[in-house]
């Protein structure tokens, strides 16, 4: 059976009628546009990695690479079942993946604690398979974590930070918290893009509810 583009944009495709992938990936240049570090592996041996899904990654590239104790960041897809997917299969909903920013940093500067923070604090976690305007499975919510220790950092900050929107009357979280099982660069325009289009286009927006991090 073909998948539905138009009928099943908010809802996640199955593993059987996904998109099919490809053998090869998308072209990108290994460097920061910003601050001319690798935004692939391999990375230096002191840094950890994350991957969060806010929405739009133009915007949430941004928000993390401007934080102290980042190395780099770089757009890219996960989540889904595609594999090798191009940004028009992703927009498609056809994949299942979300468009996410992975985040290599020094934990020795910032702590996972402080990015999930900002994670929170930076979009509208309710929202199921959008985000402000832009509408689609490919701006869900996500956090896909890369060891044990995340995934438990991951799920109490939601318990944490759901108090703390009840309180200000938002509805349940629909946050994705998922092990990350793989990461797929984006096609080297959307790299750093609000670095190479500083008028671009940006939907990020926060709740105004603080994450208390216990």
């Amino acid at each position: 059976m073909l998948f539905d583009f138009a009928s099943k944009k908010l809802e996640l495709p199955t593993i059987e009628n996904a998109a099919v992938g490809s053998s090869q990936s998308v072209s990108f240049t290994n460097m920061h546009f910003v601050n001319g570090n690798p935004i692939a592996e391999p990375v230096p041996g002191n840094l950890d990695k994350a991957v969060f899904g806010i929405g739009c990654f133009w915007g949430a590239e941004r928000l993390f690479w401007e934080l102290p104790g980042v190395y780099s960041t770089a757009a890219g897809y996960a989540g889904g079942f595609t594999i090798n997917p191009t940004y028009e299969q992703v927009c498609s909903g056809a994949t299942a993946h979300t468009e996410v920013v992975l985040v290599f940093f020094d934990p020795g500067i910032i702590s996972y604690t402080q990015l999930l923070r900002t994670f929170w604090e930076s979009h509208n976690p309710t929202e199921g398979m959008r985000q402000g305007n832009d509408l689609g499975t490919q701006y869900r919510s996500a956090i896909y974590t890369c060891s044990e220790t995340q995934t438990q950092q991951a799920r109490g900050s939601e318990v944490l930070f759901q108090q703390a929107l009840s309180e200000k009357g938002y509805s349940e979280i629909t946050t994705e918290i998922s092990e990350l099982k793989a990461f797929y660069h984006a096609e080297d325009y959307h790299q750093q893009y609000l670095a190479k289009n500083p008028d671009g286009y940006c939907g990020l927006a926060g709740t105004g509810v603080c994450y208390r991090a216990s």
